[in-house]
């Protein structure tokens, strides 16, 4: 049943709508990305394909070098799955001192999960019921990328976080742009006290 009511679901709104308004170069494919950190190097591949605005987002921070020398500033351990946080705090020094500079309209961008059968991602709508996450294209899985919740259907422009494993109760509720290809083993130990040194964008 819910299978016909998504490839039924129709927006207006569109990424080209949400890249204009918040000034991003709109990028609609895959890149893969490389975290220098004080614990060593890993790759990440963002999923442009699925989630261009957010993607477009955390490229043009990259670009911005917003991330460079900045702390994982929270690491969260339970039994079975570790959060990893890294990025600026929208309310931080760094972040109001360099705003003009970040070309950032908004501290925030739409929650943005792409489904299954569906040609377009849906833009601040989040999963109710856990039946639907059946039919997202991307779930947490262990080394996945999300950007940090900045409101119930909005994300955070500049925060993000990984995980070690999957999580799927937070599946449908955040962006997942992206995950680890190479070095799982170095964001495995990454503690709260690490860094970033710099972020490459390979192509």
């Amino acid at each position: 049943m819910f299978l016909v009511q998504a490839c039924s679901y129709k927006s207006k709104i569109d990424s080209s709508y949400y890249c204009q308004k918040l000034k991003l170069s709109c990028t609609q494919s895959n890149k893969i990305i490389n975290f220098k950190t004080t614990k060593g190097d890993f790759d990440v591949k963002l999923f442009g394909n699925d989630n261009p605005v957010t993607v477009s987002n955390f490229l043009e921070n990259i670009v911005n070098d917003i991330y460079v020398n900045q702390k994982f500033y929270k690491v969260i351990n339970y039994p079975q799955i570790r959060f990893i946080h890294g990025g600026v705090n929208p309310e931080s020094e760094f972040y109001i001192e360099r705003k003009q500079n970040l070309n950032k309209t908004s501290p925030s961008i739409p929650l943005e999960i792409k489904f299954k059968k569906e040609i377009k991602p849906r833009y601040n709508y989040q999963i109710k019921n856990p039946n639907e996450t059946e039919y997202l294209v991307n779930t947490f899985e262990s080394g996945s990328i999300a950007m940090v919740k900045s409101g119930k259907n909005k994300s955070s422009s500049t925060e993000f976080f990984f995980v070690t494993s999957k999580i799927p109760e937070l599946d449908g509720r955040y962006s997942i742009f992206g995950k680890v290809i190479k070095g799982l083993e170095v964001l495995e130990k990454i503690n709260k006290e690490d860094y970033i040194k710099a972020v490459q964008i390979f192509n």
